[in-house]
């Protein structure tokens, strides 16, 4: 599935998703539901698979991935270093210092994007930063990272680039043994910024 494709299925639902948000006793938001929606429309959330396997093959600091699916589904299966807090744990003072913090890249992920972009809505309502969502989920992390399509003999470079840098993170990170196209160039990976607060807080775990 083609990231456009993936981004139209998730905006769809995006706005059903903020009324259905848990109901916050607790901590007050910051963020009006319609400066919410502003920024969901600019899709400045979303991580690509390509970006994540980078920092995770040269093993960045700076990535905390959080899977908020339940711990019987984290136990089956998870990304490399990933911890785990489930959807309906997410406003616990147990996690605070894991969501609202200036040292990490939290990457929230699901099966799909749904799940996780609840978790970066429920954040950023708070005025919490650094928070992001994995593009397409695991869904997409296995067809893209784990599964890519080989490109067609008359793709452009870019795509046999893509192609190798997939293979290769594929099997660096558990994939299948890795099969070199006839281009080596490394695809690059942009590295979402990380937004710093003014007061620092400490953050416990990692990966």
């Amino acid at each position: 599935m083609k990231p456009r494709l993936i981004l139209a299925s998730v905006l769809i639902p995006l706005g059903l998703i903020i009324a259905a948000v848990p109901e916050n006793t607790t901590k007050p938001y910051k963020l009006t539901a319609e400066e919410l929606l502003n920024e969901v429309k600019e899709e400045l959330q979303f991580v690509h698979p390509d970006q994540v396997a980078d920092l995770l093959i040269n093993n960045d600091p700076s990535l905390q991935l959080i899977d908020v699916r339940s711990s019987a589904e984290f136990e089956k299966f998870s990304l490399p270093g990933a911890i785990n807090i489930p959807l309906e744990n997410l406003l616990s003072d147990d996690f605070e210092d894991f969501v609202n913090q200036d040292i990490k890249l939290n990457v929230f992920y699901s099966n799909g994007s749904n799940s996780a972009n609840e978790a970066w809505m429920i954040t950023r309502q708070l005025g919490y930063k650094n928070n992001y969502v994995l593009l397409g989920g695991l869904n997409y992390w296995v067809e893209t990272i784990m599964n890519p399509e080989q490109p067609a003999e008359t793709s452009p470079n870019e795509e046999f680039a893509k192609y190798d840098f997939r293979k290769g993170a594929g099997a660096a990170l558990g994939g299948a043994a890795m099969v070199p196209s006839t281009n080596k160039t490394k695809a690059p990976a942009v590295k979402p910024p990380i937004v710093k607060r003014k007061k620092k807080r400490s953050v416990q775990g990692g990966c």
